[in-house]
């Protein structure tokens, strides 16, 4: 018996027991016979849980969500925020949600612009969805991947999929607490990076962050299927902004005996910044409760991922 790559998925002979967490938290198994891949590893106990947010994590977004709030602000106000503009609104802590980000920054900026008509929300969405996503032939939001003509065809990645072999390989389970809307999450998890059926909570499926619980219930799923109690598991949550890091400073307030560890990551953005722009983005991160602050995601390669949650760094 062992874990898929990302899954935590039980393996028995030729058959595997996905398990994936559904909107409200519902555990859904569904049953796959003769799963076939050369990834997957045979662990004998689950050594710890790494979870990962996805915009400048996993991808680079800096010319795609970001770049669609400015834009989406300039639609309705003729104003471009800058990047430290939008950086310092994330470093409050509470404007995970794009969405709600650029409706804050035409809200703030009503002070300076007293004829500017703030936009519905409604309209918000819309308007920053097309930038995203693109639109069809009638001018409606593209709905499928292999029609997105919007920003996130300009996404990098800033890891692969042996990436998460390796963690898997070292009996490390993984997943993914992302505030995307879902299809974007899967599209980058699953026909970009090649992930099976990923663990992923995503926009709509828990509170926005840095409310914990999409964490706290993706984190007791992957434990429960590795079959080890989430407080005996060592545990980190990697995440670029301020909202991550208290993911898990409120996570850890609402179970006291959670081994979880803040993981801050500097954001593609911010590491080609100047090295005063690096050092005061990595501040915030530690001042917000962040326990460690690593220069990109890649770095965590299992073994210094189990040094980090087990104090040895």
């Amino acid at each position: 018996m062992g874990l898929l790559p990302g899954l935590g998925a039980l393996v028995s002979g030729n058959e595997v027991a996905v398990a994936s967490l559904k909107v409200g938290g519902e555990l859904c198994l569904s049953f796959n016979a003769s799963v076939a891949d050369h990834r997957q590893p045979v662990l004998a106990t689950l050594r710890a849980l790494l979870l990962f947010d996805i915009d400048g994590v996993i991808r680079d977004v800096g010319r795609s969500y970001r770049l669609a709030v400015t834009e989406t602000v300039a639609h309705f106000s003729g104003w471009r925020p800058t990047p430290e503009i939008i950086d310092a609104l994330k470093a409050e802590g509470c404007w995970n949600n794009d969405w709600d980000a650029s409706l804050e920054l035409l809200r703030r900026r009503q002070s300076r612009q007293p004829t500017l008509q703030l936009p519905s929300r409604d309209a918000v969405v819309e308007v920053f969805s097309g930038l995203y996503f693109g639109r069809d032939a009638g001018g409606t939001v593209s709905q499928q991947p292999h029609r997105w003509t919007g920003l996130i065809r300009q996404e990098s990645l800033l890891v692969n999929g042996a990436f998460f072999d390796a963690l898997s390989e070292a009996a490390i389970g993984w997943g993914f607490v992302s505030g995307a809307e879902p299809p974007s999450a899967r599209h980058v998890l699953e026909e970009r990076l090649g992930l099976q059926q990923p663990p992923l909570v995503a926009m709509g499926d828990a509170p926005d962050k840095p409310d914990p619980t999409g964490l706290l219930q993706l984190a007791e799923t992957l434990a429960a299927t590795g079959g080890v109690p989430l407080p005996h598991l060592p545990m980190g949550y990697v995440g670029d902004t301020v909202a991550d890091v208290l993911t898990v400073t409120h996570a850890r307030r609402q179970q006291p005996r959670l081994r979880c560890k803040a993981l801050a990551v500097t954001p593609p953005h911010v590491a080609a910044a100047t090295a005063a722009v690096r050092a005061a983005y990595q501040q915030q991160l530690l001042a917000a409760g962040a326990d460690v602050v690593i220069g990109a995601t890649a770095e965590l390669d299992p073994g210094r991922v189990l040094r980090l949650l087990s104090c040895q760094e």
